[in-house]
């Protein structure tokens, strides 16, 4: 195919960036190294949602406010995601991810003793830029894998990256209780180092990808996939959606809980984050209806939950068991879609998949920072019903906009995957 590897062209540089090394087999020690340490990075993220209130009352913050310490980090990963991810096609993962493993325990620590609101934001957003070191963790697993065994790897590590979510906000919760928010980042800087320590000592090298490209260029390609795939705008605008519709939950959810009549610990809110678990694990089936031709009908049931969820949510002045159902099924929808999004984005560009994780997290980013921020502002004036009104309006444009775009998805990405490819 000479057109395709004339030098100079496109995609000759295409094609040079995406031949990787030899895949090589991969311990069981050194998957579950991988899964970890992404876990912990993505952590680093979440801790702040269910201590929002003793971070700003501690810093002197408003409540109004305290939303742009998580909008702060989603800032900063969003910028990650664009200035740092496909830095991987340029030099040895390892050494990239080693270094943003080490700046990120200056980070953690700027945090820990942060002693106003500014220095609190800044070192907030360098944590979040710092954190995109989770989907280099997952690329590199990948390109160690045989393929044989490449789909059961990055699930491994995957699991990692939900786990550290889930885990953050009790962790995050107990520790806070017992010795102070800042414990958490201190604890969190250390168990770093340590991991840094594991990944030198175990990751394997691997030779410096071969690329035409400058790294201006790399970055420049990352928003061309938006220009020319139509089906990664569409996912990528819907991941804005329900990542801005989770957060509008999360964000303010300490605030009723730890006020009268609940009244509780931070301990206790953060085994809130839990309750999203049964509904990560059912909507790991989304991958498998998606590869069977039934993407879209998953993202409108999905999204359909996503809205129909905010409902019980909004009971929960009534009852605390209405919160639990509706984060169960909330989290359900949103696993559901999120993993759909990205069975179909990676079938349209497979050679490009680095970067088409950037440029769709780069939206997943932007959603999370705005649910975040607004949410709490509106939960000052409004309180919880002007917040559950804010979630369901936005799973609403959502839904609306799966189903405005339903014709103009390539159906590439929606058909059925034949078993023998």
């Amino acid at each position: 195919m000479p057109s395709e590897v004339e030098l100079g062209s496109p995609r000759a540089a295409e094609v040079e960036i995406t031949a990787g090394p030899s895949a090589t087999p991969l311990s069981r020690t050194l998957i579950l190294l991988f899964a970890v340490a992404s876990g912990l990075a993505v952590a680093n993220a979440y801790f702040a949602h269910p201590m929002l209130d003793v971070m700003a009352d501690d810093l002197g913050l408003s409540r109004a406010t305290a939303g742009l310490i998580v909008g702060a980090t989603q800032l900063g990963y969003g910028i990650g995601l664009v200035l740092l991810v496909p830095i991987g096609d340029l030099i040895e993962r390892r050494k990239l991810v080693i270094a943003q493993s080490l700046l990120s325990v200056l980070a953690l620590v700027s945090i820990a003793f942060a002693s106003n609101g500014a220095m609190l934001l800044v070192a907030m957003a360098v944590m979040g830029l710092l954190a995109v070191v989770t989907q280099a963790f997952v690329a590199y697993a990948a390109s160690l894998a045989r393929p044989s065994q490449r789909g059961e790897v990055v699930g491994i590590v995957t699991s990692g990256i939900v786990l550290g979510i889930l885990l953050a906000r009790t962790v995050a919760g107990t520790l806070t209780d017992l010795s102070g928010w800042r414990t958490v980042y201190l604890a969190s800087a250390a168990a770093t180092l340590l991991i840094v320590l594991a990944l030198w000592r175990m990751l394997p090298h691997q030779p410096r990808p071969a690329s035409r490209l400058s790294y201006p260029q790399l970055i420049g390609s990352v928003f061309t996939l938006l220009v020319e795939e139509p089906v990664l705008r569409i996912r990528a605008i819907i991941a804005m959606l329900i990542f801005a519709d989770i957060t509008t939950l999360l964000a303010p959810l300490v605030m009723p809980l730890s006020a009268p009549p609940f009244s509780f610990s931070h301990s206790v809110i953060g085994l809130f984050g839990l309750a999203g678990a049964a509904g990560a694990l059912g909507a790991s089936r989304a991958g498998r209806w998606t590869d069977r031709g039934y993407g879209q009908r998953v993202t409108g049931i999905a999204l359909g939950l996503m809205l129909l969820a905010w409902l019980p949510i909004g009971l929960l002045p009534y009852s605390i068991l209405w919160l639990v159902l509706g984060v169960l099924v909330i989290d359900f929808g949103l696993q559901a879609v999120h993993v759909t999004n990205q069975g179909m984005i990676y079938r349209v560009r497979p050679e490009a998949q680095s970067r088409l994780t950037a440029a769709y997290m780069v939206f997943y980013s932007i959603g999370s920072a705005f649910g975040s921020s607004s949410s709490t502002l509106v939960y000052a004036y409004a309180g919880w019903t002007g917040v559950s009104l804010l979630g369901a309006a936005i799973a609403a444009v959502a839904l609306v906009f799966w189903a405005a775009t339903l014709g103009a998805t390539p159906k590439e990405a929606t058909q059925a995957i034949d078993a023998a490819e």
